[in-house]
């Protein structure tokens, strides 16, 4: 392989072509103006040519640094790119998180993360993964469901928290409708936090309860719709005791059946990530935090109606 030009000599000449002059070159690189003379007389000898052509007013370009200096300028534009999108990689998380969690565990707690490590910049996606699932090529980490289908051997996994889930509506609608037995629930209107009505199915797998028909009721694209709609008052949601806790807590939601609490078949809530990029300092950062957040938050239960007859 030839011997490439000093990269210093290259750099002071592209930067005089682009001044047309070393005056501004040495101010742009922070260099006497001798510098920049010498650095180019060094480039001008190992190429065995002139790159300048000298004169009272100044200097020009000659053929060959016409021909040289678009190719340096092109080349020195995609490594000053290429380096801020490295350095930005570097500090910048890229995740993903579907609606419900997105906006009931992680948003809130986000600050806490920032304030820990604020040199990493964080980029939230409040989205679903898709049809085919977390593949790690376009975010760092993704929220997703412990047992997903088909997930590849190069995806890592952090379980974070169980889902834990129970019937619940507001206090308005349970001063309505008699709920004392869980066969009442055959009566209720039912809210479902996807088409196909896994929630309640996988509650009902659990307890089968007569009468109660998990393809009845009404969908919504995801879990927080569907339980502000229970909180208004127009049906029975099937609540997750963590990502629910703050209705619980302010008594806008109400479990019927404290004690008739399910898991899910699809495990609980965890991150993904690329095995080969587990360890990269800001995403095991952001691994620890979570785990961490997971792990301080107390164990929720279900509030029952303050009174049962």
């Amino acid at each position: 392989m030839p011997r490439l030009p000093p990269l210093n000599a290259l750099r002071a000449f592209e930067a005089a072509a682009r001044h047309d002059g070393f005056v501004g070159a040495s101010e742009e690189l922070h260099v006497t103006r001798g510098a920049v003379s010498r650095h180019i007389k060094l480039l001008e000898e190992h190429l065995g040519v002139p790159l300048f052509r000298r004169h009272a007013r100044g200097v020009t370009l000659t053929e060959a640094g016409l021909q040289l200096l678009p190719v340096l300028t092109e080349s020195f534009g995609r490594i000053a790119s290429v380096s801020r999108r490295i350095a930005s990689d570097a500090s910048e998380l890229r995740i993903i998180c579907p609606p419900a969690t997105s906006i009931r565990w992680l948003i809130p707690r986000l600050d806490r993360f920032r304030e820990r490590h604020p040199d990493i910049r964080l980029r939230l996606t409040t989205d679903f993964h898709g049809d085919l699932g977390f593949d790690g090529l376009d975010h760092d980490l993704g929220f997703s469901i412990e047992h997903w289908p088909g997930r590849g051997r190069e995806i890592a996994m952090q379980l974070l928290f169980d889902v834990r889930m129970t019937p619940a509506c507001a206090p308005v609608y349970l001063a309505r409708h008699r709920l004392d037995r869980p066969e009442d629930l055959a009566g209720a209107a039912l809210l479902h936090e996807t088409q196909d009505h896994a929630d309640w199915r996988a509650w009902l797998a659990c307890f089968p309860v007569a009468g109660v028909d998990a393809g009845s009721g009404d969908d919504f694209p995801n879990l927080d719709i569907a339980t502000r709609a229970a909180v208004m008052g127009t049906g029975v949601v099937m609540a997750d005791l963590v990502l629910c806790q703050d209705e619980f807590a302010a008594g806008t939601l109400v479990a019927p059946f404290p004690d008739m609490v399910a898991g899910a078949p699809v495990g609980g809530v965890c991150l993904l990530g690329r095995r080969d990029r587990w360890e990269v300092p800001k995403v095991r950062k952001f691994r620890e935090w979570a785990v961490e957040e997971a792990t301080r938050q107390p164990l929720p239960g279900a509030t029952p109606p303050p009174s049962r007859r």
